[in-house]
C-alpha cells in the first residue's frame, strides 16, 4: 500500500513493527517504537516468542496506554507502569480493615475455645463416673459403626479403620462439635503471607507439622564420633572507585568428640600460609610439634578433650590490603542520562575456587522497577524493599566472569550503593587445611567427618 509506512526495530530474535501512515511524523513514530521496545523487557524476562506469548495480555494492556484510537499518548515508561498497576490507596485501606476484622474474629474464636475447654474440664470434674461411662458408650458405638462399614477389598479378613479423635459427651450433647475446631489453620498467617507476596516480597511457605511430629526428636546430620569443623569468615568493605577500605579473614578449626576412646586424637594440618596470616594455637597443644610437623597434638594425654563440646584448636587472621586477595570482585558502573540510569555490573573470580549460592543485592531508587537487558544467571525484583537480587548458583573456572545490565527511568548513581555480596564455598583462602586425623602418637588414621568452607559475614561495595 502506498499510504502505509512500516517502521521496525529488532529485539534479539523478534521484531517490533509499528504501522503508520506516510503523513505521520517519522520522529514521533521512532519515539513511539522505542517506547514499545522498552515496555517489552518490563514484563518479559527474555525476548523469545514463548515468554512474549505468556505475557501477551499484560503487553496489550501496556501498549493500549501508549496508543489510543490510533494516536500516541503523551506518556513515559513510569506513567505506563503506574497506569497498569492501578494502585489504589482506598483498596489497600479496605484490605487492611478486612485483615483486622479477620484477626479480631480469630482472637474471639480462640477465647471462646478456651472458655469451652474450661467448662468441659469443670464438668468432667463434677460428673466423674457418669461422664466417663457416656464417653465409653460413645466410643464403643463409634467403633461398632466403623467396623460395620464395607471395606474396599472384601478378601481381607481384617480391614484398616482410620483412627478418629474421640468426641466428648459435653460437646456432642450440645451439637456444636463442628462449630469450632481447635488447632485449625491460622487464617491470619495466610492473609499476611499473601499480602507480602502481593508486594513482591519473597516469602517461603510455612512448614506444616502435625501434632504427632512435635514429640519426635530432631535428627542431626550423620557424622562420625570425630567431627572437625574448619571455617573462614570474610568481612570486607570495598570502595566503588576501587581499593579496599577494610577487609579481613577470620578462620578457626574446632573439634567435637562423642566417644571417649577418641579424646586424645591428633590433627595433621596442611599449611601453605598466605602472606600476612597470623596463627594462634590452643595453649593445651604442643607448640613444638606444631612448628616442626604442623600437627595439633595435646601436650599431655592426662588432659583429654571434653566430649560433646566444640573445642577450638587453632585460629588465624589475615588482613587484606588489595582487591586481588578477595575471592570475588565486583565492578559496579552506573551511567546517568536524560532517560534515567543504566547500571552495568561485572563480577570476576580471583582465585581457583568454587563459590556457591552467590547472591548480589543491588538497592534501587524508591518505587522503581528495573528493566533488565542482560543477565548471567537469574534475577528477582523485590518491590517492597526496592532491591534487585542477582543470583548465580555456581561460580568456578568455567564461569570466571559474568555481567548484569539494567536500567531505571529515574534516580542517580548513589541510589545503587551499597551493593552486598553473599556466597558459600567448601574451599579455604588462607591455605590452612585439615589433612588427616590420627591417634595421639600419629601411628594410625582415625575415621572422621570434616566440614570446611567460607561464609560471608559482610561483603559490600560502598
Amino acid at each position: 500500500m502506498n499510504y502505509v509506512r512500516y517502521v521496525y526495530q529488532p529485539l534479539d530474535d523478534i521484531y517490533v513493527v509499528l504501522v503508520t501512515t506516510k503523513n505521520s511524523n517519522i520522529l514521533e513514530d521512532l519515539e513511539a517504537l522505542r517506547l514499545f521496545s522498552r515496555v517489552i523487557p518490563e514484563y518479559c524476562r527474555s525476548n523469545d516468542e514463548a515468554e512474549i506469548l505468556n505475557k501477551a495480555f499484560e503487553l496489550i494492556m501496556a501498549f493500549d496506554e501508549i496508543v489510543a484510537l490510533g494516536y500516541r499518548e503523551n506518556v513515559n515508561l513510569a506513567m505506563i507502569r503506574t497506569y497498569t498497576e492501578m494502585d489504589s490507596h482506598e483498596e489497600r485501606v479496605h484490605k487492611q480493615i478486612l485483615n483486622a476484622q479477620m484477626r479480631d474474629a480469630i482472637n474471639k474464636g480462640q477465647q471462646r475455645a478456651k472458655e469451652l475447654k474450661k467448662n468441659q474440664e469443670r464438668s468432667t470434674g463434677k460428673g466423674g463416673r457418669g461422664i466417663s461411662s457416656a464417653t465409653a458408650i460413645s466410643s464403643s458405638n463409634s467403633h461398632s459403626f466403623a467396623s460395620a462399614e464395607p471395606t474396599l477389598n472384601s478378601s481381607n479378613t481384617s480391614s484398616y479403620v482410620p483412627k478418629t479423635p474421640a468426641v466428648s459427651a459435653a460437646a456432642s450433647s450440645k451439637g456444636g462439635g463442628k462449630a469450632l475446631k481447635l488447632g485449625a489453620k491460622n487464617v491470619s498467617d495466610d492473609a499476611f503471607l499473601q499480602q507480602l507476596r502481593s508486594e513482591g516480597q519473597l516469602v517461603a511457605d510455612l512448614q506444616k507439622t502435625s501434632i504427632a511430629d512435635k514429640g519426635k526428636p530432631v535428627v542431626l546430620e550423620d557424622r562420625s564420633p570425630v567431627y572437625v569443623h574448619a571455617t573462614e569468615k570474610l568481612n570486607a568493605s570495598v570502595s566503588r572507585n576501587g581499593g579496599i577500605e577494610s577487609a579481613e579473614i577470620l578462620g578457626n578449626v574446632s573439634l567435637n568428640l562423642t566417644e571417649s576412646e577418641f579424646n586424645t586424637v591428633t590433627l595433621k594440618m596442611k599449611c601453605k600460609q598466605v602472606a600476612g596470616t597470623q596463627i594462634q594455637v590452643h595453649p593445651n597443644l604442643d607448640k613444638t610439634v606444631w612448628q616442626k610437623e604442623s600437627r595439633l597434638q595435646l601436650k599431655s594425654i592426662q588432659k583429654p578433650y571434653p566430649l560433646n563440646t566444640d573445642v577450638g584448636l587453632v585460629k588465624w587472621r589475615n588482613v587484606l590490603s588489595e582487591e586481588e586477595q578477595l575471592p570475588l570482585t565486583l565492578n559496579v558502573f552506573p551511567s546517568e542520562s536524560a532517560d534515567g540510569c543504566t547500571v552495568n555490573i561485572e563480577y570476576t573470580l580471583q582465585k581457583e575456587i568454587q563459590l556457591s549460592e552467590v547472591v548480589i543485592t543491588i538497592p534501587l531508587p524508591p518505587a522503581t522497577q528495573p528493566i533488565v537487558s542482560e543477565v548471567y544467571g537469574s534475577y528477582d525484583y523485590v518491590r517492597s524493599k526496592s532491591q534487585l537480587l542477582w543470583t548465580i548458583p555456581i561460580i568456578d573456572s568455567t564461569s570466571e566472569s559474568g555481567t548484569l545490565e539494567f536500567s531505571v527511568p529515574n534516580g542517580h548513581s548513589d541510589h545503587f550503593f551499597p551493593v552486598n555480596i553473599s556466597f558459600t564455598s567448601e574451599n579455604l583462602i588462607c591455605g590452612i587445611e585439615v589433612e588427616d586425623v590420627t591417634k595421639h602418637d600419629g601411628s594410625e588414621s582415625v575415621e572422621h567427618t570434616l566440614n570446611s568452607g567460607i561464609v560471608v559475614d559482610k561483603y559490600e561495595i560502598v
